[in-house]
């Protein structure tokens, strides 16, 4: 007998309409559940009832559909969870903090401010900088800290500061730095990055002794630098710095890793430009403030989270994501000084600072218990 595919597609309309009746009447009694957990003090999770529920569904599934079945409940289950979190909770003391900073902050991102940056005058986060700010003041500082000190003693109001890059990853120190102190992020740019070997006038390539740069360029010119043999490689504050300690020594066998502006700004030549590994390479810088600012139209939001040592937590949390369907675009992970076996987790992800799904998952965060701070809501300019 043959097959009729308007048939079988009709019969599986059909049973979808059954398997949404089923789902909602499901989801109906978890709701009551939540109710009943929440006069009682009950956990929403009992890892136990869950495996005994999982195994239960494998045995009905049938060998053959055990594993379709186990991935289906996984699924149901993260859901009914989060449902549940939701009438936990239906209140999120950080979202009310969103709200309350998007009502006091300006329509418009300011034109003009006194911004700390790390390094020397052609610094790329100079070029971040003035990415941000039409007519930013820029004020230098030789380390991070001291552009987060700088911050919080009120002589600049902003600091613009690298975070991650797309060849050789993020900039631990910053996150680190994160941790430490409660600053926000008002706002992040994406900056081309091409590094070029800048030495003194005359100098070939082949005269060249020592090379000097940050160690995020070094990392992002290796295979270059792997083909230079012989040549020291030597870790620099800054890319900009080292361009201009290059400037300063009278060595004609020195050179620096660093940028075009830098060439023109200390006066060395060019004798390899874009020496990457990747010719789209680029590094993400974050403004920073001390108080929240949130301006309209912010859609990228960071979160630090920790978690409790044991099996599943980080899982717990991405289900959170996943149920709500919201966008993550960053998982870092940083063991926390002086605790064994803790690790702080970094979150970016989309979401407008208007949408429901940001209330959603903030309220389940707070309900389940996780410890998190929000870290900025913000935009991006690319």
């Amino acid at each position: 007998m043959a097959l009729d595919l308007n048939k079988l597609r009709e019969e599986i309309n059909q049973t979808d309409r059954e398997i949404v009746d089923l789902f909602k009447k499901r989801m109906n009694i978890a709701a009551s559940v939540a109710e009943y957990k929440k006069q009682n003090g009950l956990p929403v999770f009992d890892a136990a009832r869950e495996r005994s529920l999982l195994g239960k569904i494998s045995d009905m599934a049938g060998e053959e559909l055990e594993g379709y079945a186990r991935t289906l409940y996984h699924t149901m289950l993260d859901v009914s969870k989060a449902y549940q979190y939701t009438k936990l909770n239906s209140h999120s003391e950080v979202y009310g903090e969103i709200q309350a900073a998007l009502a006091i902050t300006p329509q418009t991102f300011p034109d003009r401010s006194r911004v700390a940056c790390q390094g020397v005058e052609g610094a790329y986060s100079q070029i971040a900088a003035e990415k941000l700010f039409e007519l930013p003041s820029i004020k230098y500082y030789p380390s991070f800290d001291a552009v987060f000190s700088a911050i919080e003693s009120g002589e600049c109001r902003y600091g613009v500061l690298p975070i991650e890059n797309s060849t050789a990853g993020s900039v631990k120190k910053v996150y680190e730095l994160m941790l430490r102190h409660k600053f926000h992020i008002v706002r992040s740019a994406r900056v081309k990055i091409d590094h070029n070997l800048l030495c003194h006038h005359g100098v070939k390539l082949e005269n060249i002794k020592e090379i000097i740069s940050h160690e995020q360029a070094i990392n992002q010119c290796a295979s270059f630098l792997r083909s230079l043999d012989g040549v020291k490689v030597t870790v620099a504050p800054n890319t900009a710095m080292a361009a201009k300690m290059v400037a300063e020594s009278d060595r004609d066998d020195l050179a620096a890793l660093s940028s075009r502006f830098c060439a023109e700004l200390y006066g060395l030549d060019n004798i390899a430009s874009a020496v990457q590994d990747m010719g789209n390479n680029y590094t993400r810088f974050i403004c920073i403030a001390k108080e929240p600012e949130i301006y309209p139209g912010a859609d990228k939001i960071s979160l630090m989270i920790v978690t409790g040592n044991k099996p599943g937590a980080l899982y717990n949390v991405l289900s959170c994501f996943n149920a709500l369907g919201v966008n993550m675009t960053k998982l870092e992970s940083s063991p926390i000084p002086e605790r064994d076996f803790e690790f702080m987790f970094y979150f970016d992800f989309t979401v407008s600072v208007y949408s429901d799904s940001l209330e959603r998952l903030l309220c389940e965060l707070e309900a389940r218990g996780e410890r998190y701070r929000l870290l900025g809501a913000y935009s991006e300019i690319i």
